[in-house]
């Protein structure tokens, strides 16, 4: 058997935009937050006060990994844990005063970020891209988790 056309295989393709986006993030956005600990920042403007396991299925993170985002971001002092007066064993989360103004500053370099990323993509393509990669993202939180966030 020959050599495998390897731009016919999604893993390859995906991992090659994964680099291409970890480059300009780094360059464009920040080296110090990552696109992870942004996304939890980002989900904490739209929904303050959630919990960790929240925050997780909210951003697409497993739990080792959101717990390991959450305590860099606390560490930094981004992000202020309340206990949960309905829960004592859960820790509510917000965004501090700082948190808020990073989350401002790197939204906006982010959409500067995205421009660049999808620049060769004109508008209607872009909206087809978008579609596809969810369609194909969604089918695969599914292989992940069968039956939705209640069965897990």
């Amino acid at each position: 058997m020959g050599a495998v056309d390897l731009t016919t295989h999604p893993g390859h393709l995906a991992r090659r935009l994964q680099q291409a986006h970890h480059l300009l993030w780094n360059a464009m956005v920040s080296e110090e937050i990552t696109s992870p600990q942004f996304a939890v920042l980002n989900a904490l403007v739209a929904e303050p006060g959630l919990d960790q396991r929240t925050v997780g299925e909210r951003v697409g993170l497993d739990r080792s990994t959101i717990a390991e985002v959450i305590g860099r971001l606390l560490r930094r002092d981004l992000l202020d844990k309340d206990r949960d007066p309905r829960d004592g064993r859960r820790f509510l989360l917000r965004l501090t005063d700082d948190g808020l103004r990073t989350h401002r500053r790197l939204a906006v370099r982010t959409a500067r970020m995205n421009q660049v990323l999808l620049g060769p993509l004109d508008a209607d393509e872009q909206a087809a891209f978008f579609a596809l990669i969810r369609r194909v993202a969604d089918a695969a939180e599914e292989l992940r988790h069968p039956g939705g966030p209640g069965t897990r």
